[in-house]
């Protein structure tokens, strides 16, 4: 089982908005040395949205290239066409990511047998873990834990990342699924909490600009440390908040570059962040005790 802080790796760009391999093979270095335990590539926070099939599809094979068997790389390949996500899965096999990550499918809102089969049909078309990713606040669709246990039975379906923010989630999909059924925070925020109640980690917008406090709260709240946890959670508490202060990835991407490691490169419809958000997002980083290069 994939454990600990798993960074949803922005997707570094020019200011153009060409992808940029020489700042994703910097990014690769800094998480790898900085503690981090596993990489989401191309996930919400990598831009999946405005990137095509062959770039989703390159990035991911990049960010395998680079990380070089060092820590795991799970792949976003959801869509909201089941066909579609069967592809974008059976290419990210291919590139040898470890696991894929599969949100729900956005905008056309299936129910909850629709959810049941649009899983069920990338698990048995794709021998590879996948994870679900729930998250009804981007895709206007939320899969019930009644769902979730369900999908836990079938093969090849490993986890879930529950975005909801709402703790008594956990607490009902532990009661219905069995306990090597990995369950990951998409919720920055209640990460800390949802770990200490027996969640297995966080896939991390927060861990993209402190990966070394991320890795070390997890790590913490993972071992039942309450102690140490929060009081690591407290310092990161402001990229929580603030890293969210407009759509996400915005806000993170203009960190990064800050910190001097990509480009302030992003795609439309996404804009770079605005001068009135600049302050709350500085002032985080500085509690977090990351240093502004640029």
């Amino acid at each position: 089982m994939i454990q600990g802080s798993i960074v949803a790796l922005v997707t570094p760009m020019d200011q153009q908005g060409k992808i940029d391999n020489d700042s994703l093979q910097k990014l690769i270095e800094f998480h790898v040395q900085a503690g981090t335990d596993a990489i989401v590539a191309v996930g919400t926070t990598g831009e999946s949205a405005t990137l095509n099939e062959d770039e989703h599809c390159r990035v991911i094979a990049s960010i395998v290239e680079f990380v070089d068997s060092r820590i795991p790389v799970i792949a976003g390949t959801g869509a909201n066409s089941t066909t579609e996500a069967i592809t974008l899965t059976k290419r990210a096999k291919q590139a040898g990511a470890d696991a894929c990550l599969l949100v729900t499918p956005y905008y056309n809102k299936p129910t909850q047998e629709g959810l049941f089969l649009h899983h069920k049909a990338i698990a048995e078309a794709v021998d590879i873990p996948q994870i679900l990713y729930n998250v009804p606040g981007r895709t206007a669709c939320d899969m019930l834990p009644e769902t979730i246990s369900r999908l836990a039975k079938i093969d090849r379906i490993v986890g879930v990342k529950e975005a909801t923010g709402d703790l008594s989630r956990l607490s009902q999909i532990q009661e219905l699924c069995d306990s090597d059924f990995a369950l990951y925070s998409g919720d920055d925020a209640t990460a800390c909490e949802f770990c200490l109640q027996g969640g297995h980690g966080v896939i991390t917008v927060t861990g993209n600009v402190a990966p070394h406090l991320m890795h070390e709260m997890v790590t913490a709240a993972i071992s039942g440390n309450r102690e140490t946890a929060s009081a690591i959670d407290a310092k990161l508490a402001g990229l929580h908040q603030n890293l969210f202060i407009q759509s996400n990835p915005i806000p993170v991407k203009w960190a990064v570059a800050k910190m001097g490691l990509m480009d302030e490169g992003i795609r439309l419809p996404l804009t770079w962040l605005t001068e009135d958000c600049i302050e709350q997002v500085s002032h985080a980083m500085h509690q977090a005790d990351v240093r502004i290069a640029i």
